[in-house]
Parts: structure tokens; sequence; C-alpha cells
């Protein structure tokens, strides 16, 4: 509370400052100062709602929702938290109910995990069916498809070389999962320390040009995944090829 009202304070502090200073720059010129705009009220909430949302922030920090528990499961769960609610003692002796409790969590994260490299397995293959359609898509022996947006006029990238982009990443819902944008400026880095489908999709664009990469699960993060990237997924990435720089040569041994 004492914090709240202090953050109210200097609020305030700073709205009649601001009035003080509009008044005294339109004082020379004899014009009245415009009135300070009306604090927005803040919205109200009853205990029932700030209780409902503290649950919702309690399950979603602990990743409840992952587990995908059935009603039954969520019921138990629930008369577990309850108890330790109500001060009540661990209906089972931890250390000795531990272990069996972290292989059942295990084995449910292990499952949903395979539920979903299957969904996005069959999410890649679907789309890639649908993308041969765009006869703007070239297709490569290893599944990896490309358009070019715009040709470029100079060199093509060895694997060697260092490469300097413009590029956005999106899952096929269109999530996007990084960008040059998000950092602020173009990236650079050795193209062979790259996914495959960038090692071999950038090798068909030249300098200057920009590149649409349709990169299938087995050429980007496999059945790992990434954070941001569920395992299995195909990626689309969106590259404009800024700048290539060569890989420093290695001296000439003295004879």
């Amino acid at each position: 509370m004492k914090r709240h009202h202090t953050k109210k304070a200097l609020i305030l502090s700073l709205v009649v400052a601001s009035t003080a200073f509009a008044q005294d720059s339109a004082a020379p010129s004899q014009q009245p100062a415009a009135p300070a705009p009306a604090a927005p009220t803040p919205p109200t909430y009853t205990d029932d709602q700030l209780l409902e949302e503290f649950g919702w922030f309690v399950g979603e920090k602990t990743g409840l929702s992952q587990l995908q528990l059935t009603p039954a499961e969520a019921d138990q769960l629930s008369k577990g938290i309850l108890l330790a609610m109500n001060g009540k003692e661990s209906p089972y002796e931890l250390q000795k109910v531990g272990p069996a409790m972290s292989d059942f969590i295990q084995k449910k994260q292990a499952a949903i995990l395979e539920r979903l490299r299957a969904k996005n397995s069959q999410d890649a293959a679907a789309f890639f069916t649908k993308l041969r359609e765009n006869k703007s898509v070239v297709e490569l022996r290893d599944g990896l498809r490309y358009e070019i947006l715009k040709p470029g006029t100079g060199d093509a990238p060895k694997p060697t070389d260092t490469v300097k982009v413009n590029y956005t990443g999106t899952l096929l819902d269109g999530t996007v999962f990084d960008s040059s944008e998000r950092q602020g400026k173009p990236a650079e880095f050795p193209l062979n320390k790259m996914i495959p489908g960038w090692i071999e999709g950038l090798q068909q664009i030249n300098k200057g040009g920009r590149i649409k990469l349709y990169i299938p699960p087995q050429l980007a993060y496999g059945d790992e995944g990434r954070p941001g990237i569920p395992p299995e997924a195909a990626l689309i990435f969106d590259v404009e090829l800024l700048d290539i720089t060569p890989a420093a040569q290695a001296p000439t041994p003295a004879k």
C-alpha cells in the first residue's frame, strides 16, 4: 500500500509540475494554460476476481497447463493444494514419494512432447505438400524449398563466408520467433555455423538479394526444438543478404 501511495503521489507531482511549466511558458503571450488531462480511473476488482487471477498466475508460472491433466487428475491436484493452503500435513512422506512423483511428471512431459512432435511433423508434411502448388518455389533434393523474392547482383556466399543479413523467422502459424529487427540491427554470422537449411539456402542467392526459405524440421532443429521453436517444427525465413565477408585466408607457410 505504501508503494502504491508513493507512486500516486509521484504521478500527481508530475502533473502539477507539468501544469506549472505550461503556465510559465504561456505567460509572455498571455495565453491561458491548457488544462491538465484528467488521470484515467483505474479499474476496480472484487476480491474473488483478484484471487481468480492470482490462481491463474500461479498455474501459468508453474507450467500446470503443459501437463494437460484430465479433470480427475486436476481434482487430485486441487486436493493437494487445498491441504497445503489449510496448513495440513503432506498426505505422504515426501522423501519416500518424491522419486515416484518425479517419474510420474517426467512421463507426463514425455508423452506431451511426443504428441507435440507428431502434430508438428504432420503439420509440416501437409504444409510442404500444399507448397508444391506454388510454382515460384524451388524444391531441392533434401526437402529444402526456397523462393527468390529479389535477385541479387553480387556473389553468392560460400559456407565459410560470414553473411550480413536482415531476417525474420516464423513458425507455420505465423508466430515470429526471431528477427534481426528485434536486435535493432542486421545480424552477422559465419554461414557454416547455422542450421543446414540456412547453409544451403543462402547459397541460392546473390549479394543484395532477398530469399524466402521453407525449411523442413530435419534441416532446422529436428525433434529437439529450441526456446520458442517446438520440436519437429518447420520454419520459414525471409532473408535479405546485405553483405558477404570471405573467410580469412590462412597465411602461406614460408619456404
